[in-house]
This record gives C-alpha cells, sequence and structure tokens, in this order.
C-alpha cells in the first residue's frame, strides 16, 4: 500500500534542532569519555592489546629530567613577558614597528629582568642556549636577535642588527702585515676584527661604510637584516679580536697556532655557536607546534560511534600516525640537541682539536636534520588543526614565517649535510690507513667489521615485540644502514672519479650523500636517546621515554624498510611486524600525549594560540572572533 510522504511536524524539528544543539555542544564543551570504555575502542578498530592500562606519567618529574637546571631562568623569562603585555608580539605589526618592539624586548630582558646573555657566551654556553630558547618561545625574532647581538655568523649580506641597531660588527678578514721580500707584504691568514660602523651619537654610519636595509622579509622582520660594504675603512690594532693571533706595536705577529690553516680552523670553529643555537631554537619551536597541534587534537571531537559522544580527533589513526612520530622526535632531537650544547660548552673550555672537529660536524649535521624536519612539521602541524590551525592567531603561520629561514642561515641544509658526509668518507679512509676514529664516529670501528658482513637469516626473522624493542636491535639497524651506505659510497666514488674526476664524481653521487649523512645523524640521535632513557632515575619516567624513544626508533626504521628489505636485512613478516607495533606504539604515545607536551613546560601565555589552551580553549577561541 502506498504511503504518502509527510513533511516533518513541528515536534520532530524541534528533536531536530535540539539534537545538533547537542552536537555543537559536544564540540564546545568536550564530555568526558565513556564508562564502557573498551566498548567504544572496539567499535574504533584499535588492537586488542590497545586495551592495557596507560602509563602513570609524573609531569613534573619529567620536566626536571628534561629542562635540568636551566629551568629557572626560563621560568624567570616566561615570567619577565607575561608581566609586561605591552612588549608581546600582536599578530599584526608592520616591520618598522615589529623591529622596534623586538628593540624594546631585548632591552627590557637585560635592563629590567636583568638577564644578560653576552656573559654566558664563554661562561655557560648551556645557559647562553637555554635563555635565547625561552626568547625565542616569545618571538623567534627575540631569539634571533640576541643571536646576531653576539658576532656569530656576520656576512656582508643578511647581518643582524645591520639596519637600524647595530654600532659594531665583526669582520673577518685577512690580515697582512709588511714584510722584508719582494712580496712586501705578509698574509697571516684570515683574522677577526672589531670595526665600528656607526657613530655612537650620532648614528649616522661612519666614513666608507655603506648600510643597506634587505628589506621585509618572510619571516622575521623583528630582525633589522642589512647589507655591509667597506671602502678603506681604517681601525686601531687594538680592534683585532687576538684569541689566536696578536701583533705586538712594533708589528711582530705571534700565536699559539702554528700554521694558517690552524688558525682559520680555530676561528671558524667559534661560528659553530650559531649552529648549535639554531638547532635547539628549531627544536623549541617544534615543542611549541606539537603543544597546540596535540592539545587542539585532545579537545577537539568529531565524529563517533553510534549513541555515543563524539570522540577526540587524536583517537583516529590517522592522527596518531601525523602527530605521535612527531612527538617522539620532538623528545629525540630535544636530548640530543642537549648533548650538543654539552659538548659544544666543553669544547670551549678545553679547545681540545679532536672535540672541535667532533663538535663541527654534530653541529652542521643536527642543524641541518632538524630545522629541515621541523619545517616539515609545521605544515603537518597546521593541517591536523583544519580550518583553525589556518588562523593567525593560532600562530602556525608566524612559526612557519619565521622558522623557516632556520634552513638557510648559519649554512644551507644540503651543503652542512655535505660536510657530514665528507667527514664521515675522511673517517672511513682513516681507518682502512690504520689511523684512529674520532669519538663520534667510533661506532664505524664495530659495524664496518661486524654489521656488513651477510645479514643473519635467523635475525632477519625475528618478529617478537621484546626483540623489535631492543635498544640494540633498534641502533645496530641504524648503523648498519649508515655502515653500508658509507661502503657503498666510497666505492661509488672511486669509480666514478676515474672517467668524472673528483668534483664530477661528487655530483654524480650527491643525493646517496646527503641520505647517507641523514643516516649518520639519526644514529647518533637515537644512541643519545637510548643513553638518556637508561640514565633516567625514576621508574614512571623512565618507561615514559623508553616508549617514546621506541616510536621514535622503529617508525624510522619502518620509514625506510625498502632498504632493509633489498638486503635481507630484514625479512617480509618481520617488516611487517615493524609496522604493526609501531601503530600500536602510536596509540600508547597518544595515551601520555598530555602528559607528555605538558613536561615542556610551556605556560599558556607561551604558546599564546587559543585553540591550545589547556582549558576553555573553544570558549577563548570564540571569544576571540566576536562571539
Amino acid at each position: 500500500m502506498e504511503q504518502k510522504k509527510q513533511n516533518p511536524t513541528a515536534e520532530n524539528e524541534t528533536l531536530i534542532v535540539s539534537r545538533r544543539i547537542q552536537r555543537v555542544s559536544l564540540h564546545l564543551a568536550p564530555v568526558p569519555r565513556p564508562l564502557h570504555e573498551h566498548d567504544t575502542q572496539e567499535q574504533l578498530g584499535l588492537f586488542p592489546c590497545a586495551r592495557l592500562a596507560k602509563l602513570e606519567v609524573e609531569t613534573e618529574k619529567l620536566s626536571l629530567y628534561m629542562r635540568g637546571k636551566y629551568r629557572d631562568i626560563q621560568e624567570k623569562i616566561y615570567e619577565y613577558f607575561h608581566a609586561r603585555p605591552e612588549l608581546q608580539t600582536p599578530l599584526e605589526i608592520s616591520k618598522d614597528d615589529h623591529r622596534e618592539l623586538c628593540w624594546r624586548q631585548m632591552y627590557g630582558l637585560i635592563k629590567e629582568a636583568g638577564i644578560r646573555p653576552l656573559k654566558y657566551v664563554v661562561e655557560d654556553p648551556g645557559k647562553y642556549f637555554a635563555i635565547v630558547e625561552a626568547a625565542g618561545a616569545v618571538d623567534i625574532s627575540l631569539g634571533i636577535k640576541l643571536g646576531v647581538q653576539y658576532s656569530d655568523g656576520a656576512i656582508k649580506w643578511w647581518i643582524g642588527n645591520a639596519a637600524v641597531h647595530g654600532k659594531f660588527a665583526s669582520v673577518f678578514a685577512k690580515l697582512m702585515l709588511p714584510a722584508h721580500d719582494a712580496k712586501g707584504v705578509s698574509d697571516m691568514g684570515v683574522h677577526a676584527f672589531i670595526v665600528p660602523i656607526r657613530d655612537l651619537k650620532t648614528h649616522q654610519a661612519l666614513p666608507g661604510i655603506e648600510i643597506h636595509d634587505c628589506g621585509h622579509k618572510v619571516g622575521l622582520n623583528g630582525v633589522d637584516n642589512g647589507a655591509l660594504r667597506f671602502t678603506s675603512v681604517r681601525i686601531p690594532r687594538d680592534n683585532l679580536l687576538n684569541r689566536f693571533g696578536d701583533v705586538s706595536r712594533d708589528g711582530k705577529y705571534t700565536s699559539s697556532l702554528p700554521t694558517i690553516n690552524k688558525r682559520f680552523a680555530a676561528t671558524l670553529g667559534e661560528l659553530v655557536g650559531g649552529r648549535v643555537a639554531l638547532a635547539s631554537s628549531s627544536t623549541s619551536v617544534l615543542k611549541i607546534a606539537n603543544a597546540i597541534a596535540i592539545r587542539y587534537s585532545l579537545l577537539r571531537q568529531q565524529f563517533g560511534p553510534p549513541k555515543q559522544p563524539e570522540v577526540s580527533i587524536l583517537d583516529y589513526q590517522s592522527q596518531q600516525h601525523k602527530l605521535m612520530p612527531m612527538l617522539a622526535s620532538t623528545y629525540a632531537f630535544h636530548f640530543a640537541t642537549s648533548y650538543l650544547v654539552e659538548i659544544y660548552s666543553q669544547m670551549k673550555t678545553t679547545h681540545v682539536e679532536q672535540l672541535v672537529g667532533d663538535v663541527h660536524t654534530l653541529s652542521a649535521g643536527l642543524k641541518a636534520y632538524v630545522t629541515s624536519y621541523t619545517a616539515k612539521s609545521l605544515s603537518v602541524c597546521r593541517e591536523a588543526c583544519g580550518g583553525h590551525g589556518y588562523a593567525a592567531v593560532n600562530r602556525f603561520g608566524i612559526l612557519r614565517n619565521d622558522h623557516d629561514i632556520f634552513q638557510t642561515f648559519e649554512g644551507d641544509n644540503t651543503v652542512l649535510l655535505q660536510q657530514v658526509a665528507a667527514d664521515l668518507l675522511k673517517q672511513y679512509k682513516q681507518k682502512f690507513q690504520g689511523g684512529t676514529l674520532a669519538v663520534t664516529w667510533n661506532y664505524l670501528r664495530e659495524s664496518m667489521n661486524t654489521y656488513l658482513s651477510q645479514p643473519n637469516p635467523v635475525t632477519a626473522r625475528w618478529e617478537g615485540t621484546e626483540h623489535l624493542r631492543d635498544p640494540k636491535f633498534q641502533l645496530d639497524a641504524f648503523r648498519y644502514r649508515t655502515s653500508r651506505l658509507l661502503q657503498s659510497a666510497a666505492v661509488r666514488l672511486r669509480k666514478h672519479s676515474k672517467t668524472l674526476g673528483g668534483f664530477g664524481a661528487w655530483n654524480r653521487c650527491l643525493n646517496h650523500l646527503l641520505t647517507l649523512a641523514e643516516s649518520h645523524i639519526e644514529s647518533v640521535i637515537l644512541a643519545k636517546f637510548i643513553e638518556t632513557v637508561e640514565k633516567c632515575p625514576d621508574a614512571s619516567t623512565r618507561a615514559a621515554l623508553k616508549l617514546v624513544c621506541d616510536l621514535y626508533a622503529l617508525n624510522q626504521i619502518w620509514n625506510d624498510i625498502g632498504t632493509y628489505r633489498n638486503v635481507d636485512y630484514v625479512a617480509p613478516n618481520k617488516a611487517k611486524a615493524i609496522h604493526k607495533l609501531t601503530d600500536y606504539l602510536s596509540f600508547q604515545v597518544r595515551n601520555i600525549a598530555k602528559e607528555l607536551v605538558d613536561a615542556f613546560d610551556l605556560p599558556n601565555h607561551v604558546t599564546r594560540a587559543p585553540i591550545a589552551m589547556q582549558s576553555e580553549a573553544y570558549a577563548q577561541y570564540t571569544q576571540y572572533v566576536g562571539f
């Protein structure tokens, strides 16, 4: 019997509206998880093993273990700017106003807060980098301005503070002395000089010095980048920075270093601080992006099983896949860059030649690897937050623009990775000539003797969770890949150099060499992460870090599973087990994601994104846009 179509009654319309309001209210005021969470987990398609109780993490202990002795000075910086709202950078600000504000921020930090970074550059570099990291969390321009304020990385173009505020420049130039030979002069090599560029009273450029403004930039407009040109500028003898070489009043040159090359290397060694700062600061930017994206993903609810409250978008496997390995990498980078700061500080006090070489290579590699990773991750975080991630107030655009130049200054990342590859090949050659390996490369001694043998067909099939989460398996896998890439790169370069010459062979193998450098840096990162986990004194904190470390290691192995499969290092069944375990670990890390992010110790007035507030996030956001 044919039924007539009926229009919805007023009662039905009311019911529809009521349900819609209820759905909207779930977004605005997230409800607690249902009592029967296991049932919901089944409907979401989670692993049965994922129903295990989540780890108990004490955020305070984890934060103390991560941030250590510099936590107090960072909190002092956060509190100073929180108490001075007029010094906080607004969303919309012109280039000139941003430069002036950045100057007042720096002046206030030094004069009012009493935080003087300059004295720590030599006395305690770790404290200096902690100050720069905290200042960069307030405004990345401020962090950079504090860095370029003290000389590192000054070049003719893009000199920080040159366009407006700078009064002196550190200039690298050849030191030429009179000589009693046909040449008339003697070249003592490149040295550093302090050169006044502006009159201290009038602030005008001094004679022979041209200063040009680099103009509006993609980001970091609080930093007044400029270009300098010198024409017959004369400076006093006392302006020579004479740590590595000096000239007496009668024109005699003295140095503790016997050759031009050694003096040049020592002088350049002072510049690695810029790379150390960028690796550390880039990790800080990644922490802020993680905090915003993960806090939002925990609060934002979307869909869910029938007749159940909507679930947090971080419960979706796709969102976990985007953000949880990134969170694990952030932790890995934190400990790796902390180690870099530690050995840089040792280098500054001891000037041991071998340590100088280690710091030079590791700072180049970590700066390149971390800044490239962070640049990509900022876009992933923005996308993970949907349309709200596109709002300027939620900071992803500002962070992305300000951070983008990190990939270029203090050395282009592609060039820096080539330096790492070149040093690896140098160490490889020395090993076979009977030389000793520097500290950074010690693992290659064992790996080149054992890892390059035919993979064990039994081990290649082990797929148990205990084996896959064994730090030895993880580190061996990372080092095996690096050793194999190093050996094959050496063979390929030797082969191509016969027909193409050295430059042509290097260019032919360039992509291979970049992969080699990245593989080595990943090995160092994992080694430091494992070491940090093993040293952690608190059991619950150690368990949380072990979980995060396992996710970092296995996710990296899975991302390059083709390399391991091609040489039968990992059998098909083992590859499948690694993939499955990586998904499971992502879920387990999701369970403690809030605690892991909270351990970054970034208060709301530092993250500043309304969607990342730890309470009443949507209320603040909707109020911001005018509701």
